[in-house]
């Protein structure tokens, strides 16, 4: 099978660059083309600073076009290219989004912009899978999720499906880097962090409840912390049925051998991992069979792409506690719109 053509939205952010690393080595997608804002366009991509530790990617010789210029997108689509993976902020996100997917490409997009605007399907491949076929009609754009979603979805969804969720609490202590490069940057060199995150609460749960079609109670808060990666959130949730310790971490254990997308490139061995306690060093780059030096991520698709669960206790006999923990830049940003990206080529929907 030949690589699909793809342009990546953005050339200078950490998400567009985790993207261009990620898709470098995609057996089913060759970037041709990116696009990106004013202050790059125009420029070789080789000279737009590199963020990541990584090693930058051996990309083509391409020149960074104009994202917003309806042009770019005209020239791209002539060109042979079906998708665009998108890296931009909301609202640059919000106008571009719409004007390259009507120029014909399908747009994956990690932005927050269309999350919940109707018709658009926000897709998590192991817990909705058939949501991507809302993508099979005019207007090709699908989401991926919030990063701070993923490590309370994943168990969630386990447990649901078994005992029945009615309520959950979540708090959140996220990575410096979901706040952007420049604001990792800016917080490491000063040492402190403004724990607050305007509006983080409020968006986990409305994306929550989407991808569940869930309408319990809930309550959430989310902080930043001096951790430069890796997102940790502490759960306590309540069932319908009752439910010991042993049974969710067994219940969990079975529900990640029972996903239909195991066969995708980016699709982790086991998308949750059920340890004792969670480290934040050791379980940031997991890949569900492993856990790998940090490198691993330019060379591997799957590494950092698994939720790791830990400190499962049952407080009451309706009620799990657990501490979950993703890589927020990878499963949460990048990782997880190549893999939505996978899950509807596998469906013929690109």
């Amino acid at each position: 099978m030949e690589p699909r053509k793809v342009v990546v939205l953005g050339a200078g952010g950490l998400v567009a660059q985790r993207l261009q690393q990620r898709l470098h080595h995609h057996p089913w997608f060759e970037i041709v083309a990116i696009a990106g804002s004013a202050n790059t366009a125009g420029q070789s991509i080789d000279s737009v600073p590199w963020v990541l530790d990584d090693p930058r990617p051996s990309l083509p010789d391409l020149t960074v076009m104009n994202v917003a210029d309806p042009t770019s997108a005209k020239q791209c689509r002539e060109a042979g290219v079906v998708a665009a993976f998108c890296a931009l902020p909301a609202d640059a996100a919000a106008v571009v989004e719409p004007m390259w997917a009507a120029a014909g490409m399908t747009v994956l997009s990690n932005a927050s912009a269309h999350r919940l605007a109707k018709g658009v399907p926000l897709v998590v491949p192991e817990v909705n899978p058939d949501a991507i076929l809302q993508l099979d009609g005019e207007q090709r754009l699908a989401c991926a999720t919030n990063c701070t979603l993923v490590p309370l979805l994943l168990p969630l969804a386990a447990l649901h499906e078994t005992f029945g969720l009615t309520a959950y609490t979540m708090h959140s202590e996220q990575g410096l880097s979901g706040g952007g490069y420049g604001y990792m940057v800016a917080a490491l060199a000063a040492g402190e962090v403004h724990p607050d995150i305007p509006g983080e609460a409020e968006k986990t749960d409305a994306e929550f409840r989407r991808v569940m079609s869930w309408n319990g109670m809930s309550k959430v808060a989310c902080a930043r912390v001096m951790r430069p990666e890796g997102h940790l959130v502490v759960v306590e949730a309540s069932f319908r049925q009752p439910v010991t310790a042993s049974q969710a971490v067994e219940c969990m254990q079975a529900w990640t051998g029972r996903r239909p997308t195991a066969h995708l490139p980016s699709a982790p061995y086991r998308p949750l991992v059920v340890v004792e306690e969670v480290d934040a060093n050791l379980h940031l780059m997991g890949d569900g069979d492993a856990f790998w030096p940090h490198g691993q991520a330019a060379t591997s698709l799957k590494a950092g792409m698994a939720v790791v669960v830990g400190s499962v206790t049952s407080p009451s006999p309706n009620t799990v506690r657990f501490e979950g923990y993703s890589h927020n830049a990878i499963r949460g940003a990048a990782g997880g719109v190549v893999f939505l990206a996978e899950w509807a080529c596998d469906n013929g929907l690109v």
